[in-house]
């Protein structure tokens, strides 16, 4: 699984120009699911990216009670590595893919709250608004 993990303050996905999912202060995370898409969810809710009362890094989502938004993104799977066009070969399948991702969203449920997602194969608007901007590139 890749994470493009984002300290937001707030963030949102819009289909079809209907609200899914909103959350306030906490992280945003973009999923790329690979095979074997589930080690990173421990260390997403653990990964100390929030300030303490010294103003540094050393507090994590579950410490501040924070929100949680995952959205799947099939793009940070691709292969850019040759040429000009992105692969997807590295990519679970589609129906992996969803399955995989779902059970992410299902963990998370369990092991935090409030945790919020969007649509697996959806067209999504995704916006936020990134805190510091710290953003963070995880990966199993």
């Amino acid at each position: 699984m890749i994470a493009l993990l984002q300290r937001v303050l707030k963030a949102e996905v819009h289909i079809a120009d209907e609200l899914t999912a909103s959350i306030g202060k906490g992280l945003l995370i973009l999923v790329g699911v690979k095979p074997a898409a589930l080690r990173l969810l421990s260390k997403l809710l653990k990964y100390r990216v929030f300030a303490d009362e010294a103003g540094k890094m050393n507090l994590s989502l579950q410490q501040i009670a924070g929100d949680l938004l995952l959205v799947p993104q099939f793009t940070l799977a691709a292969d850019t590595r040759h040429g000009l066009r992105p692969g997807f070969s590295t990519a679970a399948p589609p129906e992996q893919g969803a399955r995989l991702f779902h059970l992410l969203v299902a963990a998370a449920r369990v092991q935090h709250s409030p945790v919020a997602s969007g649509v697996f194969g959806a067209h999504m608007q995704v916006s936020l608004t990134n805190d510091g901007p710290v953003t963070l590139w995880l990966e199993s």
